[in-house]
């Protein structure tokens, strides 16, 4: 996805935006903290919103060196700088904004993360149990939100291509046919009830009265 937005006190780009055209030119992003590596002189981190993911460095001689050696991963942040080339050995193809890095200046803390029960960068397996206990993690995790992407665009298409034809409406329903709350239950199984319509406790509607009868 590359959309164009409006710039806010946060973000001047998405993290999906930055190509060579931009390098020289002032950026400032904000996501999550994906990835850290510090290689001692120089400290990486790769930066991801809902948009994409792009690789900023930070100097020691930054006055936000500090402060990113010190951010944990998950962390919300916004980063001011300069969009610079990569070095050949360092470009990677892998990435949409493979061919420049966001050299920083200038580091905000907007929201600090705890430490993670897991990792919500790389493909490692993890638990069941603990992916729906932490599903808010879960989500951010790149082949899930993959999915959420490719199920908005399939439902818009059916959507679109519905209301196209004439006489032909679009109705809300479940994909598979039925709402499933999945909850766990124990370390080895889980239940699945289905959602349903309002009780009438819900919608506030008295029940209905007994009819008083002789029993049989």
């Amino acid at each position: 996805m590359n959309p164009v937005i409006a710039s806010n006190r946060y973000r001047s780009h998405t993290c999906a935006v930055l190509r060579p055209e931009h390098i020289g030119q002032p950026a400032k992003l904000a996501g999550w903290v994906h990835r850290k590596r510090d290689h001692g002189s120089l400290l990486f981190i790769d930066l991801r919103d809902h948009y994409g993911i792009t690789q900023c460095v930070f100097t020691p001689n930054s006055a936000a060196f500090a402060a990113a050696e010190s951010v944990r991963l998950e962390s919300v942040i916004s980063v001011t700088g300069n969009v610079i080339e990569r070095t050949a050995e360092n470009v990677n193809p892998a990435l949409p904004t493979g061919g420049v890095e966001v050299k920083v200046d200038g580091l905000e803390v907007l929201s600090t993360a705890e430490l993670l029960p897991f990792q919500v960068a790389g493909t490692q397996d993890i638990p069941e149990e603990q992916r729906l206990r932490y599903r808010f993690l879960d989500l951010r995790r790149e082949k899930i939100h993959a999915n959420i992407i490719l199920r908005s665009k399939v439902i818009a298409s059916i959507r679109r291509r519905m209301q196209e034809r004439p006489g032909r409406s679009a109705v809300e329903a479940s994909v598979d046919g039925v709402d499933d709350v999945v909850e766990p239950v124990a370390a080895a199984s889980r239940a699945a009830a289905p959602r349903v319509g309002p009780t009438r406790a819900a919608t506030n509607i008295p029940p209905r009265p007994r009819k008083k009868g002789k029993r049989r």
